[in-house]
């Protein structure tokens, strides 16, 4: 469902009300901190014992329904990132950078490269002009209709749900993320070198202690359970009925942040898990607010509530969405697309 604005502004001009969002937007270390301790120390203890049950040889279920909990923190600590790339989780930006590190490195991701590409996300999100940066590949039912017979192969195969959501995260995380990307500078291909160094000094170090068979049987299980999580979630706020497209010429900034991202409604455990990110035209609304100020950011603005949320049983229904209309402005199915765009498929 569109957002609808109390007051009319002029296109990319922000509403009176934006300005009181600010407050929302300042870093709180105590709440850092705490966010910290209930998330990083219980993935260690866990870690932990993950790798006691493999070298003690208990069954590997075991160590499987362990790794469901630590995929649960995995995903937090990568939102810990996320936050870090915006310079809001913490309050002074060398904190910032060096927690990123950390958490980049844990969650198999750069830092310097990773923000560079999220940061034209934020950028062009929204665009159909601009595509292709840091977001989920999508095609308007006119550029289906006209693409080669490969070309439309290619991109069903792109949006199944068990190429998207199974190979896709083991792609990107373990794969994808070990080059910097497209229009890298110095310092986002020497975070890519950093990460990559670092990832192989850990793995040297537990082949050299707890062996590196246990160190893969341990991590490999909570990359892949949270990878496909972490894809659909950025899936999910980008992919949605009622998303905002528009061409470069009438592209609007403010109308992407308000009605280009989802508002996610999710169980309270799950918010917790995944850091508030479903609150996510708030974010795109003011990125800097991190991700502890999501929730009362919203709670305390009506005109962030005028979204209507898309609850969890609802968000299925993203799956079929596969192409943009614009004459209709709206996302379709291959499906729903005429017989001459579709023909016989």
């Amino acid at each position: 469902m569109p957002f609808n604005p109390v007051v009319i502004v002029a296109k990319g001009e922000k509403p009176e009300w934006y300005a009181s969002t600010a407050v929302h937007a300042r870093a709180d270390l105590r709440k850092s901190i705490w966010q910290l301790a209930n998330t990083l120390v219980p993935y260690v203890l866990i870690f932990a014992l993950m790798i006691v049950s493999v070298r003690q040889n208990q069954p590997y279920w075991l160590t499987l329904l362990l790794a469901v909990a630590a995929s649960a923190l995995y995903i937090r600590i990568f939102i810990f990132f996320h936050d870090c790339t915006h310079g809001s989780f913490l309050p002074t930006p060398r904190w910032n950078r060096n927690l990123g590190y950390l958490c980049g490195i844990l969650t198999f991701t750069p830092f310097h490269d990773w923000r560079r590409s999220h940061a034209g996300h934020h950028l062009s999100a929204g665009d159909l002009d601009r595509r292709g940066v840091g977001d989920i590949a999508l095609m308007t039912v006119a550029e289906y209709a006209s693409a080669s017979p490969l070309k439309r192969i290619g991109y069903r195969l792109y949006r199944n749900p068990l190429l998207m959501f199974g190979i896709g995260p083991i792609y990107y995380f373990l794969l994808r993320n070990r080059w910097p990307r497209k229009g890298s500078k110095r310092m986002d291909k020497l975070s890519v070198l950093y990460t990559n160094l670092a990832i192989l000094g850990i793995m040297g170090a537990a082949g050299l202690t707890i062996g590196l068979k246990t160190y893969l049987l341990v991590q490999m299980p909570i990359a892949l359970f949270s990878g496909p999580v972490g894809i659909w979630l950025f899936y999910v706020q980008h992919q949605f009925q009622g998303v905002y497209w528009a061409r470069n010429a009438e592209w609007d900034p403010w109308r992407m942040a308000m009605e280009g991202a989802s508002h996610y409604q999710l169980p309270r455990m799950l918010q917790w898990i995944t850091g508030n990110i479903g609150y996510h035209h708030v974010h795109h609304m003011r990125p800097a607010i991190p991700n502890y100020n999501l929730q009362r950011c919203y709670e305390d603005t009506p005109q962030l509530q005028q979204t209507k949320p898309i609850t969890l049983k609802a968000s299925l229904d993203c799956l079929s969405l596969k192409l943009y209309d614009e004459e209709k402005r709206m996302m379709v199915g291959f499906k729903q697309s005429t017989p001459r765009e579709e023909g016989k498929e």
